[in-house]
């Protein structure tokens, strides 16, 4: 049996895709196709990102149309809703999905001057980081994860912060000055995961990535997109979730933040792991009750 994997041409993209075909090796024959999207080219334009989906439309389409076999994606990229005909096959085992302060030169973020400039393209890290530091002067940063990297060390930030899930597939962990526990932190939705999306009625490749398919990882990435889906915030809020599955228990963290930080609403909520999305739907509710719908209409205006 022969699978196609759709992926993205960036590298990170790949070496997450390279992961994947690995897997397989000695199981299947794999081809991986990489193909452009619509979040390549507005990343090459240094354009802003406001809406889920661009980094995934293309693929999803090359799936419907018989072109590729499974799309590769990072969980956090995929929209609350995937688009009818396909579902989420498989979660392999996640990796770590904290996030990663870079300093150049290199310090935690506790050492760094007063109104150092941080450069990061999420508004979840912005305004996680000025509730930590509100002296910090948090600009907006683009490009992939070379580039930002780049126009760290020729001074254009004094930092910048990233997922270590990335860092950790493109092999540059020494670049690490700090790792953020979710308690200073929360991760996006879906960070460090990878998703493994397929047709829904083609039962072969489905049976071939259930052998990926990691039994925690999928729980834990049900009940944070449900948290998603039930607060329908799109990528432009600041919205954070990590749900943790330990045995027949799952638990979740949540948090909804003003774009300035000022305002934080968190939220913990935990029940049976093979009910991860009630548990998702619980938290969300929770959150609503408190406010979270005007802090995402903000964040959205």
């Amino acid at each position: 049996m022969k699978l196609r994997l759709g992926a993205r041409g960036s590298a990170l993209s790949l070496a997450q895709t390279g992961e994947v075909a690995r897997a397989f090796a000695g199981r299947f024959d794999v081809e991986v196709l990489a193909i452009q999207t619509t979040g390549d080219r507005l990343s090459r334009l240094n354009a802003e990102i406001s809406r889920k989906g661009v980094f995934t439309k293309e693929i999803d389409e090359a799936l419907l149309d018989g072109r590729v076999d499974v799309g590769v994606h990072s969980l956090k990229d995929l929209p609350s809703q995937i688009p009818p005909g396909l579902v989420l096959a498989a979660v392999p085992a996640r990796e770590d999905p904290s996030d990663a302060l870079i300093s150049h030169p290199s310090r935690p973020l506790s050492d760094l001057p007063r109104g150092a400039r941080i450069g990061t393209g999420s508004p979840r890290r912005k305004a996680q980081l000025l509730a930590l530091r509100p002296d910090l002067e948090v600009v907006d940063a683009r490009g992939n994860v070379d580039t930002r990297l780049r126009r760290l060390r020729e001074g254009k930030w004094n930092a910048i912060v990233l997922a270590r899930a990335g860092l950790a597939r493109l092999g540059r962990l020494e670049d690490i000055a700090e790792v953020f526990g979710p308690d200073r932190m929360l991760p996006a939705i879906g960070q460090g995961a990878l998703a493994l999306i397929a047709r829904e009625g083609d039962s072969a490749v489905r049976e071939a990535l259930a052998l990926l398919d990691d039994e925690r990882s999928h729980r834990e990435a049900l009940a944070e997109r449900a948290l998603l889906r039930y607060l329908e915030a799109g990528c432009r809020a600041p919205l954070a979730g990590l749900a943790r599955a330990v045995g027949g228990a799952l638990s979740l963290s949540a948090g909804v933040f003003s774009p300035d930080g000022r305002r934080l609403l968190r939220e913990d909520g935990s029940g049976p792991a093979d009910l991860p999305e009630a548990v998702g739907r619980r938290v969300a509710e929770a959150l609503l009750t408190r406010g979270a719908a005007k802090l995402i209409a903000e964040a959205r205006a």
